[in-house]
């Protein structure tokens, strides 16, 4: 038995009835590195049978004490069902990628049952209509709520399903297993209370739950008086979200993220993530009429370090102001860049700690909670001021390629929780040399994300020929012969005019696509 930290247990007060606090992984395999070319769903239960001992996420549950007296406690599910939390399904035909996100969408939007442990696995067939991925492919799903999440390993649940060699042993049989009888519920109850009673610092956990349902207004001065905001121009995403999830993607190799970032001196690849997603929020909201005079801004995750010989790295927010009220997409990255090298910024973020680099990955599991306060902040006294627009957060991914059964992951993205008032998270996955760009929304604040997933490839593809364009050598004009006839020394110049004045375009092959799955 384990009780639940007031980090974790806040992303399950967070909860309601149209926002709840999941995070669900997307993977998607290559079968035909798998022994025999083929994965089945038998194989892939049997494989996660067997490794059910190397985290208690799996087979613990909740259990939560009357009126929240105290924090929830981690207990052994004595009725616990692999075959419950692992899926099969299938896509219709055509099996194309917007039938997958969709179905991904409305399976992340579902909340998870609270009276069993906190996951759900999904195994998709029927992908038979992605581009640039193998023929065949399937998927696996893996929806998670937070308040299960380690804080410092958010992708621990993938690595312990996964190998780094396709030359997988065969399953061990299931070590044996013996559920705890989860204590009473009065012996917990009255624990809770005296220690509520002996530690005023403990009830602080739940007269703030008190105060953020009596009273919005309390809630909305302390978040400002704790983060000292500047107003940011409301944009459609800062709004009340609606159950329905929307969800899209597109991939970028890594090396033309290295090549944008030439462009400005000391730019990283974080910077230009920031940039192609402020480019790509300009597109949307003007195509929408709908983009506001002054830039809008995103949160982002930092790591930080803190000094001494016991230094541990733990992770702070950044507000950026993404550039969308700037036109040209290089001044708008040399703004971020600007901004992240700041000294002052970093103060403002982290204070006196060591700041680590911006582009290392930060845990998803602190999304929630800010997202929560944010929204509480901007819209619980009827503002339309949000301290943010959006988040833009790094999602820990794998480092190395890793094997299902045998099936090589060739594709991995995440889908975030949404809250009131900050009803778009982009979350920023890395995997097998290329950067996937995810956006999460709701249907009502983003009905066409496939528009907004092509605007995200039209600013990156933006910056990516600017930089082509900078590197690329230039002609010198040719010159007509000093021997020529006057009407051919005419013709001759015309020519070398137009060719000068012409200013030069991107080739075909210069026009890279991004790696996306087309729709």
């Amino acid at each position: 038995m384990r009780q639940l930290n007031g980090h974790d247990a806040s992303f399950l007060y967070s909860d309601s009835a149209h926002a709840n606090s999941n995070v669900t992984l997307i993977h998607i395999y290559d079968q035909s590195t798998a022994p025999g070319g083929k994965v089945r769903f038998k194989s892939i239960l049997e494989h996660i049978g067997s490794r059910l001992h190397l985290a208690p996420v799996f087979r613990h549950k909740l259990l939560r004490l009357p009126f929240e007296i105290d924090y929830p406690y981690w207990v052994e599910d004595e009725n616990f069902d692999l075959e419950y939390h692992v899926r099969h399904i299938a896509l219709p035909k055509p099996g194309d990628w917007r039938q997958f996100c969709i179905q991904a969408s409305r399976i992340h939007a579902r909340p998870l049952d609270l009276g069993r442990p906190l996951w759900e696995i999904y195994v998709i067939e029927g992908l038979d209509a992605f581009l640039d991925l193998p023929a065949g492919s399937f998927a696996l799903i893996t929806k998670t709520h937070h308040a299960a999440i380690d804080i410092e390993h958010g992708s621990e649940l993938t690595m312990l399903l996964h190998d780094t060699t396709h030359e997988t042993p065969p399953a061990a049989p299931p070590e044996p297993w013996f559920p705890a009888r989860a204590p009473g519920l009065l012996g917990l109850s009255v624990r809770g209370a005296l220690r509520s009673l002996t530690s005023p610092l403990r009830m602080a956990g739940p007269l703030a739950r008190a105060i953020r349902q009596m009273a919005p207004v309390a809630m909305s001065l302390a978040s400002d008086a704790l983060l000292h905001p500047q107003r940011m121009p409301p944009a459609r995403f800062n709004a009340i979200v609606s159950p329905h999830r929307v969800f899209e993607t597109r991939r970028f190799p890594l090396e033309e993220f290295r090549e944008v970032r030439t462009l400005v001196p000391g730019a990283s690849v974080n910077d230009v993530v920031l940039a192609v997603c402020g480019g790509a929020l300009r597109r949307f909201l003007r195509s929408q009429e709908e983009l506001p005079a002054s830039s809008l801004a995103a949160l982002a995750p930092i790591s930080v370090r803190e000094s001494g010989p016991a230094a541990r790295t733990e992770f702070s927010w950044l507000r950026v102001m993404l550039g969308t009220d700037i036109d040209d997409p290089v001044e708008r990255l040399r703004s971020i860049q600007q901004q992240t090298a700041s000294s002052e910024a970093v103060t403002q973020a982290v204070g006196a700690r060591e700041l680590t680099d911006i582009g290392e990955h930060a845990p998803a599991s602190t999304i929630a909670l800010t997202s929560k306060l944010l929204s509480r902040a901007a819209f619980g006294t009827g503002q339309r001021a949000p301290l943010a627009n959006c988040t833009i957060t790094n999602v820990p991914g794998p480092a190395v390629p890793l094997y299902l059964i045998g099936a090589r992951m060739t594709y991995f993205s995440a889908i975030m929780p949404i809250m009131d008032g900050m009803g778009l998270v982009i979350a920023v996955t890395s995997y097998d040399d290329k950067i996937i760009v995810s956006p999460t929304s709701c249907r009502e604040l983003m009905p066409d994300p496939e528009a907004f997933a092509q605007c995200v490839r039209d600013s990156f593809q933006e910056l990516l020929e600017t930089a082509r364009a900078r590197q690329r050598p230039r002609r010198a004009p040719r010159t007509a012969p000093k021997t020529a006839s006057a009407s051919g020394k005419g013709s001759r110049t015309a020519r070398a005019a137009r060719t000068a004045a012409t200013p030069a375009t991107a080739g075909r092959a210069d026009r890279r696509r991004s790696t996306a799955p087309p729709h």
